[in-house]
């Protein structure tokens, strides 16, 4: 695992940003009583300390299983889960060799057990702010069933997020087409 250097491409990308978390658009919805905005969530996005057990399934095994887990909040998007590697517990879980980047965080390489494409991916290459989460994984609830305590959450929409849609969570959340700039 290694960390990387911001380069002018990644800090133009992260500048180009439009809602930083700080004013919420006019079409998004008010938060009730016990409810959080995704358009709250700062830009960059924040980690935090998740306590709660945080528990993902699939291909009939428990894949992973924590309670020291992380949150990453960016504002339009519902949080993304991690878990550190230590709690990880598929020996079915593999790396294809496929890789994305994500302009916040870095490099992330892609998972794949044998009846699910993609449950998610590891981070193996971070930029200075995310350097906690170097090694850790994620996972897609649309492939995958993932939970936080006894809440089964859903997938952000689109596909392409990773996010874990909760029922406190109010929008509209990114994802969709049309999206991309928010």
């Amino acid at each position: 695992m290694r960390n990387l250097t911001p380069t002018a491409v990644v800090l133009q990308a992260r500048a180009a940003w439009r809602y930083r978390g700080q004013e919420r658009p006019p079409f998004a919805i008010e938060p009730g009583a016990d409810q959080r905005s995704v358009w709250d969530f700062p830009r960059p996005p924040s980690i935090e300390s998740v306590g709660a057990e945080l528990r993902v399934e699939g291909s009939g095994e428990m894949i992973a299983l924590t309670t020291r887990g992380r949150r990453v909040s960016e504002t339009a998007s519902a949080p993304t889960y991690y878990f550190p590697p230590e709690d990880v517990i598929s020996k079915n879980l593999k790396q294809t060799g496929a890789s994305y980047h994500c302009e916040w965080k870095g490099i992330s390489n892609e998972l794949a057990l044998p009846s699910v494409r993609q449950p998610g991916w590891v981070l193996t290459a971070v930029y200075p702010e995310f350097a906690e989460l170097s090694g850790w994984y994620a996972f897609y609830p649309q492939y995958v069933s993932c939970f936080i305590d006894a809440e089964r959450v859903g997938a952000q929409p689109g596909g392409y997020y990773g996010g874990w849609v909760t029922a406190d969570l109010v929008g509209p959340i990114k994802g969709l087409s049309g999206t991309e700039s928010w």
